[in-house]
This record gives C-alpha cells, structure tokens and sequence, in this order.
C-alpha cells in the first residue's frame, strides 16, 4: 500500500466516526428533547391500621371427656364414632338392674307409708287417732321419699348422656366391658364455634379490645380465610414474656377446623387517618426515600423530593412527612425522568382507572 493511499484511507474512515457521532448526538438531543411519558397518583388520606400478627392455637368452645362415676358393665352404646349428637342424648348405659329393682322396692315403701299417712289423718278428722301419730306418719313418708330420690340420683350415674350439642370422638369402649370410676369412655366437642388464643407483646395491649375484628388462616387450609373476633383479653400480662393472652371466637359452620390446629392470626386495630401513595412512586437512596414531585403550579415540572415513610401494606406506602394531601407524584415512569423536566401526563390513577387503561386510551 503507498503512503497516498493509506492517507486517504485514513481520512475517509475519520469521516466516518465523525458522521455517525453527530448522528448518535442529534439522536441523543432529539430523545433528550421529548418529554417523557409518565403516569402520576395523588396523595390521599385514606383509612390506615397496622395489621398485627401472631400464632394461635384452636380450642372447643366446648369440651369434655365423658367417663364412669361407678362401676359396672356396658349395656349400651348409642353413637357412632365422629357422630353429632344433642344435648341430652343418652351416649352410655351401664346395666343398673340391681338399682332400679331398689327404685321399686323404694317407691312401694313410699306408698306403704303414704297409705298409713292417709289411714291416720282420717282417724285423727274424727279424732280417733292423736295428733303425734299423723307427724310421725308423715315424717316417715318423707323419709321414704327421700331414699327413693336417692336411688334416682343414683340411677343417673348408669346413664351418661351429651351436657350440650357437639361431636363425639372415639368409641373406646364395647358392650359388656367393665368400666370403673375415672375411665375415660368418650370426648364430646363442640365445634360450631371455635376457641382461638395466642399471644401478643404488651405494646399491643391499648389496641385490643373485645369485638376487634382478625382473620385466621391455617396450613391445612392455605386458600381459605376463617373470620372471627376478639372476645376476651386476659386481665394479666406474663411478668417473663411481657405478652398479653388474647382469647378469639371464629365461626366453624362447616366443621372444618379442630382443636389443637395452628393458625396464622392477623388483628385489624381500629383504622386511623394517614396520608398514601402508590408504593411505586418511592425511590430509595441508601437510606433515605424520595419522590419525583409534578409541581401543578409549574406545568408539572418535576421535582426530586425527599419523604419520610411509615407502614407499607400491598401496593402502598404511609407518607409521615414530604408530601400534602393532593400532590401529584410520578407513579409509573420514574425512570424516564429527571429533574426539572415536563413530562408528558398520560394521566392520573385513582380507584377506577388502572394503568393499562391509560395506557390503552392513550394509544387509540
């Protein structure tokens, strides 16, 4: 290659890098100069609480474990196993042959001694009879009676019957098995309205209150969501834990939940008043959190403005300090935009309208 043709080799590739960085810098200048599209929220106070979250464990609203005061032999079993039985209902019967044939040896010596009441009483009318002997009549009738009620009380320790409407466990017991005072025969729950405690630190204690609204959820039910409410808050705080026991009531018409379940508790405190915007709109630095601020008064020039944050739930973010109830903030475009420019407002969020809306209206 000569040295002229090298040197205009040279010279048409620097004229090349030249053309294709002043095109790359009116390009440049070009998208520096359109303004960004961008869609903005305002601040708005709306309703706020802190959720508050703990792990609970279910209990009966009612329960017992239903055993033997006496001993004898099974009867009579009239349930089945997880049956739903009624208050009253007759679950056990031990065989009372020998105390009922008391019963009626008892009722016909009550009879005896009513008879002899009546004979005296009608003998002493025509004063044929002292007055001593109808009292020592009628206190012997009374102490007939009495024995007889006494074998009544005592046949119902044979019968063992529901004391309210629930479900019944187990059978772990069968006909003709000899049960003896203590032995536990059957459990009986009542499940239609279940016992939720847990525990919360005391800091939460001015929040809680009976009637609070919460809802559960439990892994063994991960797409549902069970409701209930505060009904107790117990009147003492652990001195080693510093907690506070908290005693809920959640609706169980279906029989879904058991005792002994574990459950994922969120409280709802009463809602308090408090300035949001989109959680989108924040821009961290470091520690520190800003927004870009679209000045209505300046053709919504956009300004970096730091703000103070509080609590966070989906989608949103309490603003404690930096912003007034009305500002417009960059919700969506943040970083297209910068400092002192006017973006395009291709418009503003708000309960019924959403971001691909505006979009789709602004491409039509």
């Amino acid at each position: 290659m000569t040295q002229s043709y090298r040197y205009a080799w040279l010279l048409t590739l620097t004229l090349t890098f030249s053309l294709v960085n002043v095109a790359v810098m009116h390009a440049s200048a070009a998208w520096a100069q359109s303004p960004p599209p961008v869609i903005a929220a305002n601040a708005e106070v709306k309703p706020w609480s802190d959720p508050i979250e703990a792990l609970g464990t279910l209990r009966a609203d009612e329960s017992v474990t239903l055993s033997a005061t006496v001993t004898d032999t099974v009867t009579e079993i009239n349930f089945r196993d997880g049956e739903l039985v009624e208050a009253g209902q007759r679950l056990i019967q031990l065989n009372d042959t020998e105390e009922r044939a008391q019963l009626r040896a008892a009722r016909a010596h009550e009879d005896e001694r009513r008879n002899a009441l009546n004979r005296v009483t009608q003998l002493q009318a025509r004063n044929l009879s002292a007055r001593a002997d109808v009292e020592d009549n009628q206190a012997r009738l009374r102490q007939a009676t009495a024995e007889a009620e006494a074998l009544e009380a005592r046949l119902a320790n044979y019968r063992l019957q529901a004391p309210f409407s629930g479900r019944v466990g187990f059978r772990n017991i069968s006909l003709g098995a000899l049960v003896t005072p203590g032995m536990e025969l059957v459990t009986l729950d009542k499940l239609d309205v279940m016992q939720l405690d847990f525990n919360l630190p005391e800091v939460h204690l001015g929040q809680l209150s009976p009637g609070l609204a919460l809802t559960a959820t439990s892994a063994a039910y991960p797409n549902d969501t069970f409701e209930g409410e505060v009904a107790t808050v117990s009147t003492r705080v652990d001195p080693v834990s510093r907690s506070v026991t908290v005693r809920a009531e959640v609706d169980n018409p279906s029989f879904r939940l058991r005792p002994g379940m574990l459950m994922q508790v969120t409280l709802a405190p009463t809602p308090r008043e408090t300035l949001v915007v989109p959680e989108s709109a924040i821009m961290p630095e470091g520690q520190y959190h800003f927004v870009w601020y679209l000045d209505a008064s300046d053709n919504h020039r956009v300004v970096w403005r730091e703000v103070t944050l509080g609590s966070r739930r989906e989608g949103e973010v309490e603003i404690l300090s930096g912003l007034d109830h009305g500002d417009l903030v960059v919700a969506h475009g943040t970083e297209r935009v910068r400092e002192g420019q006017t973006p395009e407002l291709l418009g503003v969020l708000d309960d019924d309208t959403s971001v691909s809306e505006l979009i789709r209206q602004e491409s039509r």
